[in-house]
Parts: structure tokens; sequence; C-alpha cells
């Protein structure tokens, strides 16, 4: 009998991070006219962020692995745990995003209370771009160059 709870413990660590709260979440259109004073971080893969992202936004490591739950935590060290941060990803549709729950539920272990996740429905380009919010492009096409926050 006591197999039962050592095997439920075990499965609960490795659920799925917790969907965001309501409260949690901020709308592509909402979120374009009024990103001044948030730190906005991608959360999703670099290959992404590379070409092309949010202006000032800070390249935070793919959420959905460990390496990257690192970058967040140090692109976030010195940041007031009430300071506003926006965390994206947009590699692929909202509900298959791999990147977001993790990174936010690291961001909430963390003790940052002023976290808001931006919904992109189906991807960056469909849901961001092609709306025409801004968007930094990439000048230079050489690899491992430019952006802010830019892991290499």
């Amino acid at each position: 009998m006591r197999k039962i709870p050592i095997v439920l413990l075990a499965l609960a660590a490795f659920a799925p991070a917790q969907s965001p709260r309501e409260s949690e979440l901020v709308t592509s259109g909402d979120f374009a006219g009024h990103m001044k004073g948030a730190l906005i971080l991608h959360v999703g893969f670099n290959v992404l962020y590379r070409p092309s992202h949010i202006p000032g936004s800070i390249y935070a490591g793919p959420g959905s692995k460990p390496e990257g739950i690192e970058v967040l935590k140090k692109a976030v060290a010195a940041e007031p745990h009430d300071r506003d941060i926006v965390i994206y990803c947009g590699c692929c549709p909202w509900d298959k995003c791999p990147n977001v729950k993790p990174a936010l539920a690291a961001l909430r272990e963390m003790g940052f209370t002023h976290v808001r996740a931006l919904v992109i429905p189906e991807n960056f380009k469909t849901d961001w771009s092609d709306k025409n919010y801004p968007v930094e492009r990439r000048a230079d096409p050489v690899e491992g160059r430019g952006g802010q926050g830019m892991a290499q």
C-alpha cells in the first residue's frame, strides 16, 4: 500500500507546469500598445528569436529545457520581484507551446508577482509580425551576431 503514494509523488514531479491564470495573460493587441516599462523576455527557441522579435525583448532561453530555465533565472536575477515582466514564445500554437508554462512556473517559484504571458494563438509570424505589431529584425545575417541579450 505504501507504494501508491510514492508512485503518485513521482507522477506529480513530472506533471506539466500549471496553466496560467486569466490575470497572467495578455493578448497581442493589448500588449502591443502598452509595452513600455515591462521587462520583455523571449522564452522560446533562439532560432526563432534571432531573425525577429519584439523590440527590447531579451532572449531568456527555452522554458522547456533546464538550461533555458537557468538562462531565464540569470536574466531576472537583479530584478525586483514586483517588476512588470511579460514572457512570450510564439513557436507554435498556444495550447501546444512547451516553453511558456515552465518559464511562468519558474518565475512564480522565484517570487515574481507581476508576470504575464503574451498569448500568441498560432505563432509569432501570424499573430504578431503579420499584424504589423512592432518587430526588431536582425540586420546582420551572420550567425551569432547582433540582438540584445542574444545567447551565442
